[in-house]
Order: C-alpha cells, then structure tokens, then sequence
C-alpha cells in the first residue's frame, strides 16, 4: 500500500497504474480537495481501439470512480498527423471523411467504460466529457501560432526526448509534420486547462515528454499549475506487447472481433499475469484479487475465467461474457461446439489451408502448414494429416481447431 492520502493516487499506485508521476505531493493534496479534471487523448487511426489502449480506458474510469472528472479528448485535429512516439515510420495519414468516422466509432466505447450526462444535458461534477481537438487546432493561425506558443519551445530539447532521439538514432526519416505533433499536444493541454479547467494529463509512459510538455506550457504562458501521471507499459509475463496475439490487435469493438475470441484472449493469460491483469482490468476489490492471484493448479484456471468474464462484461456486456463463457465450456469441458465461435463464411469446397488464414489461425500458407506438420489441426475433431485436405461445408457447419486454444467453424454462404 502507498502513503498517498487521496483515493485517486492512492487507488491507482494500488492497482498498478503509476509509472511516473509530476509533483505527486501537490496532486494529491489537490484531489483531496477539488474535483480533478483529467484527460487522455486518443487519435482516431482506426475504427476501433483495441486492447492496447485499455489501460488508460481504464486509468479515466478509476478517475471518476474516486471523484473526479474524465475528459476524452479524440485526436480529430492531432490524428491528421499522427504521433511520431517510438514509432519506426510515419503513420498512413487519413483524410477527414475517414478520421471523423473513426471518431463516431470510437465513442460508443467510452460509453461502456464511463458515465456520460444524458444527451442535452449539462451532467454533473464528475460526468464525463468527450472533446475532439479539431475543434481549435483546425482554427490556427500558424504565424500567430509560432510566435505565440512556438516561442516556449527550444528545439535541443525536444531533440533529446527518447521518442525522437530513438528515430534519429535509427537514421529514419522524422518529418518536419511528426516532429510538430509534441507542440500540438502541449497546446491540447493548454487549451483543455483554459476550457475544461483540467489539471491533469494521463498517458502511456512514451507521453512523458509530450505530457511535460503541455506542463511547462501552462506553467509559461498562463501561471496554471498542472501535473501529468504515465503508466507502465504493460507487457506480458513472457515479455509480448499486451494486446498483440498471432491472429493480430484484440480489438474492443464487437464488429471488428467476435465475443468469444474477446473472453478467450483473457481466459488465455499467463498464471503469471491474471493477479496484475485482475487490478488493471477489473472492478474486482483488492482483497478478493489478492485470494484469486494465490490459488494453484485448477484454482488458476478458475481465476482466469473470473478474469475473462469481469473484463468481458465490462467491455462487451454481461450476456456477451455470458454468452462466451457457455460456448468455452460446451467446446473444452464438453467437447461440443459453442454457438459463438468465430466463423468463416464459405460458398464452395475450401482448403484447410486457406480454412485456418481465414479464421486467423494462421497468417500464411507457410505457417499454416507448419501447424498442420506439427500435428496442431483439427477438422471436425480429426488430427489434419493431409496439407492439400479440402473441405466441402453442408447444411451443418465445420469446426476447425488449430492448437488447444483456437477453435472456429466454417460455415455455407
């Protein structure tokens, strides 16, 4: 347990959430005292967030659990550029149609995570605020810009920020566009302190400089004192980026990834991460965690589903975490097939090969074959000893399994 006196620093050093923190004293005499506005930004550069961006997802939920108030700021303005933080190369730069599309999309995430005034409204101390940063970033002038803002920054220093330093050590090409992005967030913060009256912005721990930033900028050119908070970066027990699995991103959105493969990829964590994942993903008390995190042998696996239905419910609602439990129980304590399977949609006789691509058990011929060689698929419940098997699908589907954990069917279109 921490010394922190406020339930918000106190609550998130508990769970696992803090990495950094600026003037840790000062915020948290600060959330003693006031409601605390406090944002995340998140650029809208696909139509879904996915597992990756949980955390802090959840890291605005714990704010306004303890009294203070999450403020979502979609990167509408700061997403036509696209942040250049520890990333090997540019991002694909996304019209407006695209971007505001992606914004519509994203936000019925927020929806299930945290609590919003009813439409119309102006909601309460602690509602939830969504704002898009278009809204003045579009509106700039650039000379006024530079000589107004530009001015707070000294270029040797930004220079020195890891997410930069990493490209340019790498000799990759940094635009001048990216390289502007540090300023524009500085200025987010900046602006969202003069409209929202935030003091506080939160991010991964590659927002340090950036966060830092958008502190000094408010310190300078308005006298207001904010603070920033980064969280770890959250990878799993045998060192893979949280989120990332061989069938691609664990996406939030239902459309882009069926419940059940949501609830399996949690069911799926390692023994060693369920207790951490248990406090950054759940709403689950401490001590209940601290009993769930020391069982043993089949009391693990027990934990785990706990895991894959709290974090299922929460994202997804409690009939899909349901729903997704049954069909795992029914494919692996049953042996029959669940009615929320992933599925793939086929109008003639199809390959196994092509079979496992399309439901993502494999991302190539190649490694599709090796799994078939490593005797890791099964058709209908039969090892697959034929790489050239063809499959015709009838009035009843196919179940198609590749290893102990993926299972899917195919079905006639």
């Amino acid at each position: 347990m921490t010394e922190h006196q406020s339930p918000l620093l106190r609550t998130l050093a508990d769970r696992g959430y803090i990495h950094q923190t600026t003037d840790a004293a000062a915020l948290d005499a600060l959330a003693q005292t006031q409601v605390v506005p406090g944002y995340i930004g998140f650029d809208p550069t696909a139509p879904s967030l996915h597992v990756g961006s949980l955390v802090q997802i959840m890291l605005l939920r714990r704010l306004q659990q303890t009294g203070h108030k999450p403020i979502v700021l979609m990167g509408g303005g700061t997403g036509k550029i696209g942040d250049p933080s520890f990333k090997d190369e540019a991002r694909k730069l996304l019209g407006e149609e695209g971007i505001q599309s992606n914004v519509a999309s994203i936000k019925r995430i927020f929806e299930r995570f945290l609590t919003f005034a009813p439409e119309g409204e102006t909601g309460g101390p602690t509602d939830a605020i969504m704002l898009d940063n278009a809204e003045w970033l579009d509106a700039l002038e650039y000379i006024p810009f530079l000589r107004d803002v530009g001015q707070h920054f000294s270029v040797n220093r930004m220079l020195s920020f890891d997410s930069v330093k990493l490209r340019l050590d790498r000799e990759q090409s940094l635009s001048f566009l990216e390289f502007n992005y540090m300023i524009l967030q500085a200025y987010d913060f900046l602006e969202l302190s003069r409209r929202a009256g935030c003091r506080l912005q939160m991010g991964g721990s590659d927002q340090w400089g950036n966060i830092v930033n958008g502190i000094e900028l408010s310190r300078r050119m308005d006298g207001t004192e904010v603070y920033g908070i980064t969280t770890p970066l959250i990878t799993t027990a045998d060192g893979g980026k949280m989120g990332k699995t061989m069938s691609g991103a664990v996406w939030l959105h239902e459309d882009q990834l069926p419940h059940f493969d949501y609830w399996q990829f949690w069911r799926n964590t390692d023994d060693r991460d369920v207790g951490r994942f248990l406090r950054l993903f759940t709403d689950l008390p401490l001590d209940e965690i601290a009993r769930l995190e020391s069982l043993e042998g089949a009391g693990i696996n027990e934990a785990k589903k706990i895991l894959a239905n709290e974090a299922t419910a929460m994202c997804r609602g409690c009939a899909a975490a349901d729903e997704a439990a049954e069909t795992a129980r029914r494919t692996f304590e049953e042996g029959s097939v669940g009615g929320s399977l992933p599925t793939f949609v086929v109008s003639a006789p199809i390959a196994v090969i092509d079979a496992l691509i399309g439901l993502g058990f494999a991302k190539s011929k190649g490694e599709a074959r090796r799994l078939i060689q490593g005797g890791g698929a099964r058709v209908g419940g039969e090892k697959v000893t034929d790489e050239a098997m063809t499959i015709t699908v009838g009035a009843d589907s196919v179940a198609i399994a590749a290893g102990k954990k993926n299972h899917g069917l195919l079905v006639a279109g």
